[in-house]
């Protein structure tokens, strides 16, 4: 299964190295020098990784220059997993997350059906009768995820599930 890890931004500089948005709460891992990601059709070799104004540089062995690096703008960076590996820090992987049946107050109340890694948090998207809301992935809201028992249990809040219910709390 792939995975992404990042998405290539503009190049830097007239060396090749590119500013890439980290998707991974591993970048140290999945961007050290000596590692390889998968990009369009082939493979990278990371050969340097720094942190710069909120985002990666990364230099690619088969990336040598500026004019080189300006093809690859916008494309994804993914790697190869093992569909059951999780990852060191009890955090969770989409494909992991994507289907889940959420739970509130005992009752299950829809299906996660995406994952939005948005600036300040994650987010589920979740399915409740048809329409999607977004719940915010902290664990003031999702204090459990049980991926053997297929559930994620949310703690209800007026107009999180249900955002018809927002306007009658006022």
């Amino acid at each position: 299964m792939r995975l992404v890890v990042g998405r290539i931004g503009r190049a830097h500089g007239i060396r090749g190295e590119l500013s890439v948005e980290s998707r991974t709460d591993e970048p140290q891992r999945r961007f050290a020098p000596g590692s390889s990601v998968l990009c369009r059709d082939g493979v990278l070799t990371v050969t340097a990784c720094r942190p710069h104004a909120g985002r990666l540089l990364i230099s690619f062995a088969e990336i040598p220059d500026r004019t080189a690096a300006e093809g690859y703008h916008g494309a994804l960076l993914e790697v190869e997993v093992d569909p059951d590996e999780t990852s060191d820090d009890g955090a969770f992987y989409d494909h992991q997350l994507i289907g889940l049946t959420v739970v509130a107050d005992g009752v299950d109340r829809g299906r996660v059906v995406d994952v939005l890694h948005l600036p300040a948090h994650d987010s589920l998207v979740v399915d409740v009768g048809g329409r999607q809301v977004q719940v915010p992935f902290v664990e003031a809201l999702v204090p459990d995820v049980d991926l053997a028992g297929g559930r994620v249990t949310v703690l209800d809040r007026p107009g999180l599930l249900d955002p018809d219910e927002a306007d009658e709390v006022r």
